[in-house]
């Protein structure tokens, strides 16, 4: 089964925050896990639903670090 990929734009309107956020997110390696569909700076990107959610996870008030 393949799996889910989001769009940074799907990815920001689901955690609430700009996309700029995430691009920011990426430039610093804060953010969750991402892809790149390319070698160009401008080359589009994807999220996989099973990175964002470990991200998250890790993310979680209580989780151990």
């Amino acid at each position: 089964m393949a799996q889910q990929k989001l769009t940074p734009r799907d990815l920001a309107e689901e955690l609430g925050v700009s996309t700029q956020t995430l691009a920011n997110w990426r430039w610093t390696g804060v953010g969750p896990r991402y892809t790149k569909l390319g070698d160009g700076r401008t080359s589009p990107v994807r999220y996989r639903r099973a990175d964002v959610d470990a991200w998250l996870q890790a993310r979680e008030n209580g989780a151990a670090a």
